[in-house]
């Protein structure tokens, strides 16, 4: 049976319910970055007249560093050997249970727990270092310093990049090309067909393209531009669901819905309708697919449009004391370049202020039936 979404969500529940409660993920990361952070200004600090040529064992180190992470991953993180199997459990095991390639973002920041390498690690990874340090300062010191430094720097970028890899989508960092690209790369290593034999390294690239192991696929259409809405509604999530669920009602509450053409009631996976809609500024019909129905929890659907409009709409209901949470997630993008422009410049704020409009007026709506 495939490894999903639903699967992952079960492991996440039970994995975050064996977190120590004393666990504080922002002391986790701040002892990582400083403790490295501290070694670094130490090791460089005792450089001096640095040759501009020398400075070139920092971007050595680097790629040495990488060669280093791409093997480990690849032959430890991903094959049970008796000297890595605690690794292996960690990383095959753990990490790669609560993310997978539809289901990368994480939600809470206890979830670093399973992000980031152990807080200890760094220390235990800085023993060799500081030895090569030592020996190598028997040649050369400004050498020796470089290249433990640039280790350590090796180390603590891949903790940030790791953990800029699995921001939320709307994160303004997810945006920034360089991570947004990697961040792709790294959610095609979690598929579970691929995550043995592609994409191993998280940095960059360049060892995967090396040695043969690169796999590329551009992200769907619909992931170019990601919101998502809460808002609390004092009703069943079952009765909130079922509403929202049906899409005859969406003209009631949603500014950019006009007419809607299929059957009334809650619409379940394979069935499809149409609409008429005035978004962004502008008219446009869309034709739906149902993918996902599932009482007081979720429901998704998928849609293609005028100018190469492609959207992905999930409704999820979280059950609370006295009501619910009712998140709207909106994916959608164009395949064409000019309407990505014009989406950039213009027509996602207004889709914003749509969607936000939406959820108070369903809210609204809700309270009067």
């Amino acid at each position: 049976m495939a490894y999903n979404n639903d699967n992952a969500q079960a492991f996440r529940s039970d994995y975050r319910a064996g977190i120590h409660p004393l666990y504080n993920p922002w002391l986790h990361a701040v002892f990582v970055q400083t403790y490295g952070l501290l070694c670094i200004v130490w090791l460089w600090s005792t450089l001096e007249s640095v040759a501009p040529w020398q400075w070139l064992l920092v971007p050595a180190t680097l790629v040495f560093f990488s060669w280093g992470e791409y093997q480990v991953h690849k032959r430890l993180g991903h094959n049970k050997t008796r000297f890595g199997k605690l690794f292996y459990k960690r990383h095959t095991g753990d990490h790669h249970s609560f993310f997978v390639e539809t289901l990368m973002p994480y939600e809470t920041p206890r979830d670093w727990r399973v992000i980031l390498f152990p807080a200890w690690l760094i220390v235990l990874f800085s023993l060799p270092t500081f030895a090569a340090w030592w020996l190598l300062s028997q040649l050369d010191g400004n050498l020796a310093g470089l290249f433990a430094g640039s280790m350590l720097l090796g180390y603590m970028t891949y903790e940030v990049v790791h953990a800029c890899e699995h921001l939320p989508a709307g994160h303004p960092v997810s945006r920034l090309p360089w991570i947004r690209q990697m961040r792709r790369l790294h959610a095609l290593h979690h598929r579970r067909e691929l995550m043995r034999s592609r994409n191993f390294g998280i940095v960059h690239p360049l060892m995967d393209w090396l040695y043969g192991t690169l796999h590329w696929e551009p992200e769907p259409t619909h992931q170019q531009n990601r919101q998502q809405h809460r808002i609390r509604i004092d009703l069943p999530a079952e009765q909130v669901l079922e509403y929202a669920a049906a899409p005859c009602h969406w003209p009631e509450w949603h500014p950019s819905s006009l007419r809607i053409y299929g059957r009334e009631g809650v619409l379940i996976a394979g069935e499809g309708f149409e609409e008429d809609i005035h978004a962004g500024g502008r008219p446009g019909h869309l034709r739906w697919d149902v993918l996902d129905y599932q009482p007081a929890r979720r429901w998704q659907a998928s849609a293609r449009g005028d100018n190469g409009l492609q959207l992905l709409l999930t409704y999820e209901c979280v059950g609370l004391e006295d009501g619910c949470e009712f998140v709207r997630t909106l994916e959608y993008g164009f395949d064409n370049g000019l309407m990505r422009l014009a989406n950039y410049l213009l027509l996602r704020r207004r889709v914003e202020r749509e969607s936000l409009a939406s959820m108070q007026a369903l809210r609204d709506v809700l309270a009067r039936t």
